[in-house]
């Protein structure tokens, strides 16, 4: 009783906008594996048990549990269940990036996040990053021109900005970063269908490692604010609502 009210609470407090019955069963599903920190390997509770914690009739738990597999996150076990695949923390990641639209108000949330790692990274980056690391991440930089299509040029601007965040010298900075790839490379590359925009990325990062070698810490987190807004010019402006 107490994980049926947990994962109906989790869900309830993530879900935002609504989504269908399927997406939303999807959705406490997860918070279910995570409530009751299931391991790969482990077997999922039957879909009559489901459709019981999750509120959902059987067909739609059903179709969630045909949509968790199609990410790799379950698989079938015959006379055992579905049970959790190998693959999980990927599985998950790109259920989630599959799932969130780059709207004006996500992407807010997500630089949002990015801020406050990357910015506050910076005094820990001025002070102990060795000059050696620093021209390393420029050489990294210089990459993002050479780009041959927009998944390369998000790649390598991904690649820059883990580079920083591995200038921190904290893996589980580094390790949430890279939870969030998927959802962070789909930012990275709105724009960069134009030209203009690699040399202007390319540009960026440099003023950045320009302040990183000259150990300026205010001149770099207003650089990095700057930059992570950059993106923000090429979405569409969002509708206000009724009730604004």
């Amino acid at each position: 009783m107490e994980n049926s009210q947990a994962v109906r609470k989790n869900a309830a407090a993530r879900r935002v906008g609504g989504g269908s019955a399927v997406d939303t069963t999807a959705g406490r599903i997860l918070d279910l594996i995570r409530v009751r920190q299931l391991n790969i390997g482990d077997v999922l509770p039957t879909e009559r048990e489901l459709s019981e914690l999750t509120g959902a009739s059987r067909n739609t738990v059903r179709e969630a549990l045909r949509t968790i597999r199609t990410y790799g996150l379950i698989e079938p076990k015959p006379r055992v269940g579905a049970v959790l695949a190998n693959g999980q923390s990927m599985a998950i990641q790109n259920f989630f990036a599959a799932h969130m639209d780059i709207s004006r108000s996500s992407f807010a949330d997500i630089q949002g996040f990015r801020r406050i790692i990357e910015v506050g990274i910076g005094d820990h980056i001025v002070l102990h990053a060795s000059n050696e690391q620093i021209e390393a991440l420029d050489e990294i930089n210089g990459q993002i021109v050479a780009s041959r299509s927009i998944e390369e040029a998000a790649a390598n601007d991904f690649d820059f900005h883990m580079a920083l965040i591995g200038l921190s010298d904290n893996r589980m900075l580094a390790d949430m970063y890279s939870f969030l790839s998927p959802v962070i490379l789909r930012i990275m590359t709105i724009g960069k269908e134009m030209r203009p925009m690699l040399a202007d990325t390319r540009r960026a990062h440099g003023e950045i490692v320009a302040a990183l070698r000259s150990r300026d810490r205010v001149a770099y987190a207003y650089l990095m604010s700057r930059h992570l807004d950059f993106a923000l010019r090429f979405l569409p402006e969002e509708q206000a609502s009724d009730g604004q």
